[in-house]
């Protein structure tokens, strides 16, 4: 199933040349030929702290920067992607996202051939509220984000899952209610969608003085990004972003910029369902695996238990599998015979983790090339680790 993703093509003084909805692989050429690909990460993906941090040399904040947000985190730090961002009234403020995710998103778009890769969270990419929140709405399907700014160094964001689609914009304006159950609103909803935001609004008309609905557009992403300063990049090691900061020269370096804005939400839950399917694969094997064999109690991998199983039956039934020691040591027999008969070149024989180690004699006059053929006849694998000494495995 292809994935797809909202993008738009900007200049580099912001006008959008081009937008719409594609599949990733089919923007390979914008990537290719863009000065940068800028993502939007979810806001819901993206963490962000606020903690009290000693005054250190960049280098050592990123060092210490685990151990401060450690006790803020649900996850290991070591499987997060973790950058510092502006410091604002004594506290500085700290992206965190899982690096799995960070990692695969920078695999792909390199991967089609992308320069440079910048990745923001959404939420930073709002206007900055003044005395407001602000939020908006991004939808793919069923599956609806909501990304809010509650202050200039302050953002969250809210999964949203409609029991109907008919109810969706009146859950997402319940929510938010929840979130600010008191601050003025500006919310911005997809262009298709205002008059649905509006109508759930007139259900309760006290909501119209508090929440300002705008249709949403490209050019206030595209300002918003400019602005931002978290680039979740900038955390991986020997990341596009790592180590340098192109702020400085992005006007006279940019000749253009793609701007692709990933729905997160669609690609969570892609990799959501894969990981639930491989669940379910590996507890119907193991379930099948008990059934088979009821009496043991121990179950860690279905599959190589099976395997087991299956070549010990064959060994009781007194068939040998090919990668037993006697069918393996037999079939090295027949091939040195065939090579150097009447003579003993094997000095010894070691049978380890399903790979049967020849030793030859010091005086054996017996090569690697006329080994591996006859082996191979046979369905053996050959390699040399030392000089006279072969290691030999089942090819089946």
């Amino acid at each position: 199933m292809p994935l797809y993703c909202q993008y738009a093509l900007a200049t580099t003084n912001g006008s959008v040349e081009r937008e719409g909805v594609t599949s990733l692989p089919e923007l390979g050429d914008m990537a290719r030929r863009a000065q940068r690909v800028v993502l939007l990460l979810a806001a819901s993906d993206v963490t962000l702290l606020r903690v009290k941090v000693p005054p250190l040399s960049p280098g050592k904040l990123r060092t210490a920067l685990p151990n401060l947000v450690e006790d803020s985190l649900m996850a290991d730090p070591a499987d997060c992607v973790i950058v510092p961002g502006a410091t604002l009234d004594g506290l500085r403020t700290v992206a965190v996202a899982d690096r799995g995710w960070v990692e695969l998103l920078h695999k792909s778009l390199t991967t089609l051939g992308a320069r440079k890769v910048v990745a923001l969270p959404a939420q930073f990419c709002l206007p900055v509220p003044d005395g407001t929140v602000t939020a908006s709405v991004m939808e793919q399907g069923d599956d609806i984000e909501v990304a809010l700014r509650l202050a200039p160094q302050e953002g969250i964001g809210l999964p949203i899952l409609a029991d109907q689609p008919e109810t969706a914009a009146f859950e997402v304006i319940q929510a938010i209610c929840t979130v600010v159950p008191h601050s003025p609103v500006t919310l911005y909803v997809p262009q298709s969608r205002l008059r649905d935001y509006q109508d759930s609004m007139n259900i309760v008309p006290a909501l119209d003085e508090r929440i300002k609905l705008h249709a949403d557009n490209w050019p206030r992403w595209i300002d918003g990004a400019s602005n931002a300063q978290v680039d979740l990049m900038s955390g991986l090691a020997g990341g596009a972003s790592a180590g340098f900061d192109w702020r400085p020269w992005r006007w006279p370096l940019v000749l253009a910029t793609l701007l692709l804005a990933i729905n997160a939400v669609g690609l969570n839950i892609d990799w959501l369902r894969m990981r639930r399917e491989a669940d379910g694969l590996r507890n119907n094997m193991t379930q099948t695996y008990r059934n088979a064999f009821p009496k043991e109690t121990v179950v860690i991998d279905p599959v190589a238990q099976l395997r087991q199983k299956i070549a010990s039956g064959q060994r009781d039934a007194g068939q040998l599998a090919a990668d037993d020691f006697l069918s393996m040591a037999a079939a090295v027999g027949e091939v040195m015979r065939g090579i150097a008969p009447g003579q003993t070149p094997i000095a010894s024989l070691e049978y380890h983790e399903r790979a049967l180690t020849m030793k030859l004699k010091p005086n054996a006059a017996i090569t690697e090339e006329q080994l591996r053929p006859a082996l191979a006849a046979r369905n053996l694998s050959l390699t040399q680790p030392n000089a006279g000494i072969f290691q030999i495995r089942s090819g089946k």
